[in-house]
């Protein structure tokens, strides 16, 4: 089962990170491969998003929930799509320089043995320009440093 696992210092502020990363009806703006997103329900706690997720040939939608706990914690769970299990987590936790640090964990499997071999030979390079575009996009939104409430 593919995983991922890696934690940055950024000079942003928590509850901004946590802003950016839940507003999933923006990621095909900025995220690599993401062709659409819509929230199907949302509540106090989360939400129910569906993303349809492309590369070349390759075009799948995933639905998944996820639970908000800001500015804190982003917790999804897979529900329905190509895969046999999703989960992931964001962690954003302030740091004594005043910035955050950002945790990210991902772990999956496909049903597909075809899609498994055509992902496994990406899977790290993507996670991680992934976790690029989110902070690609904080700088865009915040600007190079933003640690002031």
């Amino acid at each position: 089962m593919p995983h991922h696992q890696e934690t940055r210092f950024l000079p942003y502020r928590p509850d901004q990170l946590f802003d950016l990363v839940a507003d999933v009806e923006r990621y095909p703006e900025f995220l690599p491969w993401c062709r659409a997103s819509r929230v199907v329900c949302r509540d106090d706690g989360g939400i129910v998003a569906d993303l349809v997720i492309g590369y070349k040939m390759f075009s799948e939608k995933f639905r998944s929930e996820v639970k908000l706990d800001r500015p804190q914690r982003i917790a999804v769970r897979y529900l329905s799509g190509p895969l046999s299990h999703l989960s992931n987590q964001w962690d954003f936790r302030p740091d004594d320089k005043g910035g955050c640090r950002l945790s990210f964990h991902v772990d999956f499997d496909f049903r597909s043995p075809l899609l498994k071999s055509a992902m496994q030979v990406f899977f790290d390079k993507a996670l991680m320009r992934m976790v690029e575009a989110f902070e690609a996009r904080a700088r865009h939104i915040y600007g190079k440093e933003e640690t002031k409430p």
